[in-house]
């Protein structure tokens, strides 16, 4: 599986920004499509994932009902809409996948076998 990020970029604290990743081969409906997110000097954290198959949205609670996670089965892409960003938004995202991940592990970004480039995501105050 190779990911392939896009977007990031530098916004006023309140603004909007969307990433996506697209997949090529190997997704399938055990898949697991994520989103972390890594700030200088601290670990890499889970953001927000879905499972490729239900569609079941999983979100961390620092941006539950502000950023949302959605899937485009015919392109193999997932995206990321990220609203109200706060200056503590700030990191580099990573979108990552795995074909065979157990739900408890789903949050453990050391579970995820496949990663995308990482994308800055700057946000101003």
């Amino acid at each position: 599986v190779q990911l392939q990020a896009s977007g990031g970029g530098l916004v006023q604290a309140g603004g909007s920004l969307r990433l996506s990743c697209a997949a090529s081969g190997g997704i399938s409906s055990s898949s697991y499509m994520g989103w972390f997110r890594q700030a200088p000097g601290k670990e890499r954290e889970f953001v927000a994932a879905i499972k490729w198959g239900s569609g079941a949205l999983y979100y961390s609670d620092s941006v539950k009902g502000r950023f949302t996670v959605s899937r485009d089965k015919a392109g193999n892409t997932i995206h990321l809409q990220m609203n109200s960003l706060k200056p503590e938004d700030t990191a580099v995202y990573y979108c990552a996948a795995d074909r065979s991940l157990i739900l408890s592990s789903m949050r453990n970004w050391r579970a995820y076998d496949y990663w995308g480039q990482g994308t800055q995501v700057t946000v101003s105050s």
